[in-house]
């Protein structure tokens, strides 16, 4: 009679190819998996705070019939430097929202961005407290932005590069839009 089933011996054989082939792709989309984490966990963390697309940031912004939010670059000067979205401003990360705004309305469109959306979460959270309530964070912040190739400046001028914020961070950025690491960071 046919037995149907592997003999006892081969199934840990094909028990470890499979985890092997699991590992190989966990190497390939290390990146993607890290975002999905990351993600996930800034939402949880932000959760009653608004998020916004990177495709829904850009067809906004190509839509100039439409009020324009103020891009808000919660970053650093030296990361600033490098490069961010066009028109955006700088604050820095522990502004107060009142600092933040400057003399922005209260119901003005405002966009919240930083590396990967934790630091301007936080501003986010900051803003809407204080009674701005049409505040968004930008899901996946300039990381994201980069690496799906949409436009940066720096000097005004296109450029292509983000500041990798630090070594560990850094690996979220395609090494192709990854700046490197200045020496004083």
């Amino acid at each position: 009679m046919l037995n149907a089933s592997p003999p006892r011996r081969t199934f840990p054989l094909i028990l470890g190819l499979v985890a092997l082939l699991l590992c190989s792709l966990a190497l390939v989309s290390c990146r993607s998996v890290d975002w999905f984490f990351l993600k996930r966990g800034l939402r949880s963390k932000f959760r009653d705070e608004n998020w916004i697309s990177t495709q829904q940031l850009a067809n906004w912004l190509a839509e100039k019939k439409r009020p324009q939010p103020a891009l808000l670059d919660v970053r650093t000067p030296a990361e600033w430097r490098v490069s961010h979205l066009p028109d955006a401003r700088q604050v820095n990360p522990n502004a107060s929202a009142a600092t933040a705004a400057g003399s922005l309305a209260k119901d003005a469109p405002i966009v919240t961005y930083c590396s990967v959306g934790y630091r301007s979460g936080e501003m986010a959270r900051r803003l809407r407290t204080a009674g701005y309530v049409h505040v968004q964070n930008l899901e996946g912040s300039i990381f994201e932005w980069a690496n799906e190739h949409r436009p940066l400046v720096h000097d005004g001028k296109r450029t292509t590069q983000v500041h990798p914020y630090d070594a560990v961070w850094g690996h979220l950025l395609d090494p192709a839009v990854r700046a490197p690491l200045p020496p004083n960071d």
